[in-house]
């Protein structure tokens, strides 16, 4: 007996022809945030690259130390909030080596974490014509290989190994590389990261620099992504609110840690930048605590608070043994009717960032090439626009709508397009208190 689907009533041999289909219900969702991005100059990883990190990863084979060292202080700092770091090294540096005892030894990768790397060579208790080769990172044995002689040994998350003259492996308590080299950082290391960075999916990207020309890099970035390639994402720098746009973050002081670190302002933006990209579109950053913070670094006089919330700085403000942030808001000060003070309030603008990149999402996923331009298949992406925007009414994320009027999806000029308007009111977070009390 014949079986399978149908989608006309036209089939030929007995059989029974059975299409499944769940019930109709909303296929797009709202996206995923948490992911943010960084360019550091490191001792140690694959440079010129973006790696995915995670607060799960061997912070010591990708990056030479643990996540406690101070050297990855940043990276700490963004995965307080954030979920994923898409971090870029700019720095490919010089590769340590050492040429000894019939091998010639060099370090994965370049920089002067690979210094610390030794290779031990012993006698194999077992065999004595064996050979066993250690390799170590600051004292700490990650590798071990039994070999009969140095064509054997492969290359380990650490170094390369190679033969070296026709005397075979000789016994040493220990090699030591030398001559790793961290180099330098050029402003085109910077550009080649935003090369990289704009084909990923992310939701802040991080400077920590005081170099004015790359702020305004690393802002022309964004602003080209948001106005030009419908991405909605946002930078974090310090000390730019001359930038003046939605899509900049300017961070103005830093914070004190429990332990007494100091992190001042441009470090602080690793932070900024990772609880950024984490916060959900109907939450507010304001007087929320920076994790395991006790003090704000500098901290500011009534009317210097004032002043920066005014010019469009986020800070950090002292309250209660904590470092809190004073108002999370955005560089974005030239209100305007068509635009007004909301935009400064990156509370919504996630809303209206995650509208945007998520029906676009939507749209791309399902819809472009799948579905005819007609009225039927305009009224199905209505139906999941309408859906999507009831989920965020659903958890606060903006009031007040309504699914017939606030959402029309019309033809456009072209027979291959659409145009789609939506109206939306965000919600924001109770930030100011105004009191009367009446004594009688």
């Amino acid at each position: 007996m014949a079986g399978g689907t149908w989608t006309t009533q036209n089939k030929v041999r007995p059989g029974v022809y059975v299409n499944v289909a769940l019930n109709q219900s909303a296929i797009g969702k709202m996206g995923t945030r948490g992911i943010t991005a960084l360019a550091l100059s490191l001792s140690w990883g694959a440079p010129g690259v973006i790696t995915k990190i995670t607060a799960q990863e061997d912070f010591e084979k990708l990056l030479g130390y643990d996540l406690g060292h101070s050297s990855l202080l940043p990276v700490r700092e963004a995965l307080k909030r954030a979920s994923t770091v898409l971090l870029y090294r700019l720095n490919e540096g010089v590769k340590a080596t050492v040429t000894n005892n019939g091998l010639q030894v060099t370090a994965k990768y370049g920089g002067e974490r690979g210094n610390d790397i030794s290779v031990i060579i012993e006698k194999n208790i077992e065999n004595n014509v064996l050979f066993d080769v250690k390799t170590l990172l600051a004292g700490t044995e990650l590798d071990k290989q039994t070999v009969g002689d140095a064509d054997e040994l492969a290359a380990n998350d650490y170094v390369k190994f190679q033969k070296n003259g026709t005397e075979g492996l000789t016994l040493t308590a220990g090699i030591r590389l030398a001559g790793g080299a961290n180099g330098t950082v050029t402003n085109a290391a910077h550009s080649d990261f935003l090369g990289a960075l704009e084909v990923q999916e992310f939701q802040t990207v991080g400077l920590l620099s005081k170099d004015n020309s790359l702020k305004a890099l690393y802002s022309a970035f964004v602003k080209r992504l948001r106005d030009m390639e419908g991405k909605k994402v946002q930078a974090v720098v310090s000390d730019y609110a001359a930038a003046g746009h939605e899509g900049i973050i300017s961070v103005k002081n830093g914070v004190v840690l429990s332990d007494g670190t100091a992190i001042d302002g441009e470090h602080a933006v690793a932070w900024v930048a990772g609880a950024t990209a984490a916060a959900a579109v109907n939450e507010s950053l304001t007087y929320q605590a920076y994790d395991d913070a006790v003090d704000a670094d500098v901290r500011l006089s009534h009317s210097e608070t004032t002043d920066a919330l005014l010019n469009g700085e986020f800070l950090f403000t002292y309250s209660g043994g904590r470092a809190v942030v004073e108002q999370d808001i955005n560089t974005f000060t030239a209100y305007a009717p068509d635009k007004g003070r909301a935009f400064s309030k990156n509370r919504v603008l996630r809303v209206l960032d995650g509208i945007a990149n998520d029906l676009k999402s939507i749209f791309e996923k399902y819809y472009i090439g799948k579905v005819a331009n007609n009225e039927d298949g305009r009224t199905l992406f209505w139906s999941q626009c309408a859906t999507y925007m009831n989920d965020l009414q659903n958890i606060g994320a903006i009031e007040d709508f309504k699914a017939q009027t606030d959402v029309v999806v019309a033809a456009g000029t072209d027979s291959d397009s659409i145009v789609v308007d939506v109206a939306v009111k965000p919600v924001d977070s109770v930030e100011k208190v105004y009191m009367k009390v009446k004594v009688v």
